[in-house]
């Protein structure tokens, strides 16, 4: 069913390079100045949750555990201003419980009633280290699966457009984390796995409009003519489908705690990349590497030649 709309898309396409250009450079900079806060699922070490019938005073908390011995200490309030989060580097020569109970120690004794240990997590340097290996794996594997299938099942300039534009969306969600200080965790890597997926899925549809119109009785349009329609011919599935699954995931940020806040996020960033990358990156990349109409035609079939007498 063809669209009654007619949105040029590609009109734009010069803006939307200079614009994710520039998110890219930021992201990439980013990187090399400020790195990414990595969560301890990475680092290692442990993280402590204290709750307060009062608001907390954070700083004068965190000058109380320098003093202890704590310099590397990071505070940060979440959900309230009574609800405190402690994340400490591994120390050495003292076990999980002793050290449990001088953070609580130390930490209240700075605050003028005493708050309790709602939640105690600890993960060690080398399983930290692990951690980085397999995500980094995962994330390599996932792009390796995908550049397969894409090669396969579409025209080159078709295939290269969608891993560029794959590569785009995970590289700007995780510059939004740089860039901003939010910690990158396990959820966060999560996130950007089933970010792959879902961007993917989307440039598929397009990609597939595009071939289906190109075969359609519309064959004497130019290719930037189809590439539109085909945007256009798919733009209320697109929106309907983002919408949906960016309500869900601003009902997780703001409604599903804190162990599934960073997740939560880094969707949302992505679903908004996604589509956007799947009309303006995708496929006006394919165009910048030439596609034509002829690259998207089915092979001609040889005709038979009946030399019977």
């Amino acid at each position: 069913m063809t669209s009654a709309r007619h949105i040029d898309f590609l009109s734009k396409r010069k803006l939307a390079f200079y614009f994710s250009g520039t998110l890219l450079l930021i992201s990439i900079v980013s990187f090399f100045v400020k790195g990414l806060d990595l969560g301890i699922d990475f680092t290692g070490g442990s993280v402590y949750e204290l709750h307060y019938n009062q608001a907390a005073d954070l700083d004068k908390m965190r000058t109380t555990l320098e003093q202890e011995g704590f310099a590397d200490a990071n505070l940060q309030n979440f959900g309230s201003a009574a609800d405190v989060l402690i994340r400490l580097k591994p120390v050495e020569n003292i076990s999980q419980k002793d050290l449990s109970e001088k953070v609580l120690k130390v930490a209240n004794s700075s605050q003028t009633q005493a708050g309790e240990l709602r939640r105690v997590e600890f993960v060690g340097p080398q399983v930290g280290e692990d951690l980085i290996n397999d995500g980094g794996l995962a994330l390599f594997f996932a792009f390796i699966g995908i550049m397969v299938y894409v090669s396969i099942r579409f025209e080159w300039k078709l295939s290269i457009s969608a891993i560029i534009a794959l590569f785009h969306d995970s590289i700007i969600t995780m510059g939004f984390f740089s860039v901003f200080g939010w910690e990158f965790d396990m959820t966060v890597l999560s996130a950007i796995l089933a970010l792959i997926g879902y961007s993917i899925n989307d440039t598929i549809v397009v990609y597939d409009r595009i071939r289906e119109t190109v075969n359609s009785s519309r064959i004497n349009a130019n290719i930037n003519e189809i590439v539109n329609t085909a945007l256009n011919d798919t733009l209320s599935r697109t929106i309907l489908t983002s919408l949906t699954v960016f309500l869900t995931l601003l009902a997780l940020a703001f409604l599903g705690g804190k162990t599934i806040h960073g997740f939560a996020i880094a969707m949302l960033i992505g679903v908004v990349k996604g589509t956007y990358s799947s009309i303006y990156i995708a496929s006006s990349l394919a165009l910048t590497f030439g596609l034509s109409r002829e690259d998207l035609m089915p092979p001609a079939k040889d005709s038979v030649v009946d030399d019977r007498p």
